[in-house]
């Protein structure tokens, strides 16, 4: 069975750092490697949102909101994605979930809490 398993959330305080992990088990390797990963957030009251999505030998895709401060990237061999935060505030603040186009599947999600 597949399964994504987000972790690497917390708490920190504003212009802190976070790196969130996001591993895939169950996946077979060649699937993995095509797949498009994509790390959500959703904070209370708003609706799930794309914070960036990473494709194997394509551009990777940021927000607008997080480009200069977060980073995605992936090891495939490791069946992981992974989010640097860096530059934190406040309005980070939100569950961050990550999701295979290829199962349309989504992870647990973790919490992130950014303080000022």
């Amino acid at each position: 069975q597949v399964q994504l398993v987000e972790s690497g959330g917390g708490a920190v305080q504003a212009g802190g750092s976070l790196r969130l992990s996001c591993k895939a088990s169950g996946m077979i390797l060649s699937v993995f490697w095509s797949d498009t990963i994509g790390w959500y957030r959703q904070a209370p009251g708003n609706e799930r949102e794309l914070v960036a999505s990473i494709t194997s030998g394509t551009p990777t895709i940021h927000q607008d909101s997080v480009k200069g401060r977060f980073t995605i990237s992936r090891d495939n061999t490791r069946r992981t994605v992974y989010l640097q935060m860096d530059g934190l505030k406040p309005e980070d603040t939100a569950v961050y979930y990550c999701h295979s186009a290829a199962r349309q599947l989504w992870g647990q999600g973790t919490q992130v809490t950014v303080s000022s």
